[in-house]
């Protein structure tokens, strides 16, 4: 279980205190997480998740809150945080910042056919149409800069085919980081991976986890889900569920030739930025009981994978 700092009931009773949200029944910590410290929290009044935010800049939180206000109110359901009796949505416990939001309803997807995938590529146009011209503005931790810096300090570490892979991309992160390429930008959610999304039955009903949430090129956010939601076993791209995906996001919004263009390596560097911080996460939690690891080397046969890329975007006429 992904709990970095322990909450005892006695220490959740006082901080729930301070909402009204009446008696605390029950509550427990969230497997499958691998940053943040999550827990299920279940009151009088309904069913809520609490989080304490283990790693990041904490001064970004307020863009967290309210980028979920902005879009709670554009109708997408997602977590906003909840406001205290003195109108307060960041609060600290156990010394981390916390957060409570609302329990949202579903479950998640391991096996998603095309009609999930659709469903997630218009939600994901939903948020860039609804960012897209806010003023709401936020570097991304782990952009072009620090993928490059990984990068060369993963290539002396990495098998021979490795480095294949890594040098082809090099250039790629070196041209875009000097010549922008013209790509339509919002803020974006840059973690949307099934565990991050809930579904009743097909029916798209949340989706929740922005911590990496940051303004960028939205074709980026669309290769990110299509290397999570889109793969066969042996991690290459099963074009039914890929051409669902971005035929529901170009139902609410277009692509351009440019991002056609840029699709191909897009795809490569979106699997490259989750390798790299899995070799990280893996090197920074080894032997650490009770914390998700997830596998790096399945983003590199992600990345190995798409050196043919078949399915390409589909272009308004």
């Amino acid at each position: 279980m992904s709990v970095f700092t322990e909450v005892s009931r006695a220490q959740l009773e006082d901080f729930l205190a301070g909402f009204a949200l009446g008696r605390l029944i029950e509550f427990a910590g969230i497997s499958g997480g691998s940053e943040n410290s999550n827990f299920f929290v279940s009151c009088s009044s309904g069913d809520y998740v609490l989080t304490l935010v283990e790693r990041g800049d904490v001064d970004a939180l307020p863009f967290f809150i309210e980028l979920l206000e902005l879009l709670h109110q554009a109708g997408l359901s997602v977590p906003y945080a909840i406001a205290d009796r003195q109108g307060q949505c960041l609060h600290q416990l156990n010394g981390r910042p916390a957060l409570l939001q609302p329990r949202l309803p579903g479950q998640h997807v391991d096996h998603p056919d095309p009609t999930h995938c659709q469903a997630v590529g218009r939600w994901l146009a939903q948020l860039h149409n609804a960012t897209a011209d806010s003023p709401m503005a936020r570097p991304s931790e782990r952009g072009l800069e620090w993928m490059l810096r990984q990068t060369l300090q993963q290539l002396a570490d990495s098998p021979a085919l490795h480095n294949s892979q890594l040098d082809a991309l090099l250039g790629a992160l070196a041209d875009w980081q000097l010549t922008d390429p013209g790509l339509p930008r919002s803020v974006l959610h840059a973690d949307l991976f099934r565990d991050n999304v809930m579904f009743e039955g097909h029916h798209l009903s949340g989706v929740i986890d922005f911590y990496n949430a940051a303004s960028g090129w939205t074709l980026y956010d669309v290769a990110i889900a299509v290397n999570d939601w889109c793969l066969n076993a042996d991690a290459s791209v099963d074009a039914k569920r890929a051409q669902a995906l971005l035929a529901g996001y170009a139902s609410l919004r277009h692509f351009t030739p440019a991002e056609a263009r840029c699709w191909p390596d897009m795809l490569r560097v979106a699997a490259l930025r989750f390798w790299l911080s899995r070799r990280l996460a893996a090197d920074q939690h080894a032997g650490q009981q009770g914390v998700l690891v997830k596998d790096p080397e399945h983003f590199m046969r992600v990345l190995i994978q798409h050196q043919r890329v078949a399915v390409g975007l589909p272009l308004a006429l």
